[in-house]
């Protein structure tokens, strides 16, 4: 297979290693992406995964406001320095990241977040599922697998698509940016906020209401 300029390209922003480096990858892996990643790594190259382990100190809390006030989020994303904190495109990444905490509601940065007790209870109510759809029970394991990772990707940021380019997660968003910033980047905490959220509202029929005051007359 040839392996093409443009393959090579987004294989070293993905990474942020050398081009020769990403070339002899995809030449490895017969121009497949995600096992060239997987290969880079193995052998040590990936500068995003080197970078994994440093300290993030420095960066910022986004905002983003939608729908006219009706939802609210901040979010804190951090990096190594001031300097790359201050660059358009780490503030362009901060607010995609709030801007995707609204449209997609995710519960938690990443699947180390989810509580044990949570995961349990949510394997229960997938393998009853999947038992009353009537699924051999050999199969049903398999089965509860596959909507874990279902409720990974809606429930963890990093692994939801990206609302600009559902093609990639947040996670691969994150591992592009690490590689042309040449520094960490984490996203470590988020609230969001929606107005009326937990609050249970007295639905009223001002019709009924009135036809009912007239018949009382």
């Amino acid at each position: 297979m040839e392996i093409s300029a443009a393959m090579v390209k987004e294989l070293r922003e993905r990474t942020g290693s050398g081009m020769m480096d990403c070339k002899k990858a995809l030449v490895e892996t017969q121009g497949d992406l995600e096992k060239a990643i997987e290969y880079l790594r193995e052998k040590g190259l990936a500068a995003a995964a080197k970078k994994a382990g440093r300290v993030t100190a420095e960066g910022k809390v986004e905002s983003y406001i939608h729908m006219g006030g009706k939802i609210g989020v901040l979010v804190e994303i951090n990096c190594e320095t001031d300097f790359v904190a201050l660059t358009k495109e780490f503030t362009d990444f901060c607010k995609d990241i709030a801007m995707q905490i609204a449209a997609s509601r995710p519960e938690f940065v990443s699947r180390d977040e989810v509580p044990e007790a949570v995961l349990e209870k949510e394997k229960t109510i997938l393998r009853n599922q999947a038992l009353n759809e009537g699924k051999p029970e050999k199969i049903v394991d398999r089965m509860v697998e596959g909507r874990v990772k279902k409720f990974y990707s809606e429930q963890c940021l990093l692994e939801q698509p990206f609302i600009k380019d559902p093609d990639k997660t947040v996670q691969q968003l994150l591992t592009e940016l690490i590689g042309r910033l040449g520094e960490n980047v984490t996203i470590r905490r988020f609230a969001r906020y929606e107005l009326g959220e937990g609050i249970t509202r007295h639905e009223s029929n001002f019709a009924a209401e009135v036809q009912a005051q007239i018949a009382k007359c």
